[in-house]
């Protein structure tokens, strides 16, 4: 038997490069299966569950246009407001899932499961298919009515100390990221502040205006505004580092509470059971939109950072974010919290 000669054997691998690159060409062009090529097929329906103006509503309509112009079909925004996100995660977790639903929503998709398991419907990992991380925020801001004589957070809570109870914070919800902020400061502290139940953020930030409650967590798109035209005074950023935006204003850790860290972050899913390849394609659009210039910009006026998961990676994060709030809704719990007004 003859032997193979080595300027063949050179061909052989020399070749194998190209026929590798043919092949991969023949995937990408290939077909898409019957279902990813059928969707979408109608008008998708994008549930939020807070008000207009909020930041889950600004985001939302970042995006709505390059989705809507990429997949050839207008998504239609529908405000669900109530229960803290609940109402709108209900809806979506009881729609088909053909791709044609899709939730749009906070960090309070796990922590209203962890702080208030009996009156959310849902499993927030067993009933939704999760598509992706979209952003997430420096934190949120500690803001005071003007008239409040504290000029920073240590300041606040001596205050509070001195009069336990007769200061008040909003919020939308038990388990909303605003009830989370405060109530992480008064399980930190020890301190006895108020909570005043609110349907959305947007009417605790006209409260807190008008000098109706004292202190408020808010992201920092919403802040912004309050903190320019003078209607709040901001005392600390809950995240690890200063934000760009508000350079003079430090963190809690900064502030004297090295365990205080709190971001915020907004996620896309569908229902549960959503196909593969239609979760595969609505992940690629969303991260092209994200990914885009004007977007990116808008995003970092906002202070808000991309988020660019894959779905699994989004998965374990939702799963991990849930184990963390169940962990923190005990800690509150123990500490006295998780009374509403």
């Amino acid at each position: 038997m003859s032997k193979s000669s080595p300027s063949r054997g050179r061909w052989r691998l020399a070749c194998l490069p190209s026929v590798l690159a043919t092949m991969l060409v023949a995937a990408a062009v290939a077909p898409l299966p019957a279902q990813a090529q059928d969707f979408p097929a109608k008008p998708i329906r994008l549930i939020e569950g807070f008000g207009a103006g909020g930041v889950v509503d600004l985001v939302a309509r970042l995006l709505m246009p390059k989705l809507s112009a990429a997949l050839g079909q207008p998504i239609v925004l529908e405000n669900r407001v109530g229960a803290a996100g609940v109402i709108a995660s209900s809806l979506v977790a009881k729609s088909a899932p053909d791709g044609h639903t899709w939730l749009i929503t906070t960090g309070s998709h796990t922590s209203n499961t962890a702080f208030n398991a009996a009156n959310v419907p849902y499993d927030p990992v067993k009933d939704f298919t999760p598509v992706t991380q979209i952003a997430r925020t420096y934190g949120m801001v500690h803001l005071v009515h003007p008239s409040i004589p504290a000029r920073d957070v240590k300041a606040f809570v001596e205050l509070a100390r001195r009069h336990p109870g007769k200061l008040t914070y909003g919020a939308a919800g038990v388990g909303n990221i605003l009830f989370i902020g405060a109530e992480m400061l008064k399980a930190v502290t020890g301190t006895d502040i108020r909570y005043v139940q609110y349907k959305g953020a947007a009417q605790a930030t006209n409260d807190l205006m008008g000098g109706h409650i004292d202190t408020l967590f808010l992201t920092t798109p919403v802040a912004m505004p309050l903190i320019k035209g003078g209607k709040a005074r901001p005392l600390a950023i809950t995240g690890p580092v200063r934000w760009k935006g508000l350079p003079d204003v430090p963190t809690m850790r900064e502030s004297g509470f090295p365990d205080f860290d709190l971001i915020g972050w907004f996620g896309l899913w569908l229902p549960a059971n959503a196909r593969p390849e239609i979760v595969a394609r609505l992940h690629a659009e969303v991260e092209r939109a994200v990914a885009d210039p004007d977007i990116r910009a808008r995003f970092d006026e906002l202070g808000l950072l991309p988020g660019g998961m894959r779905t699994d990676e989004f998965a374990r994060y939702v799963a991990q974010d849930l184990a963390q709030m169940r962990d923190l809704a005990a800690r509150i719990a123990k500490a006295g919290g998780l009374k509403q007004d």
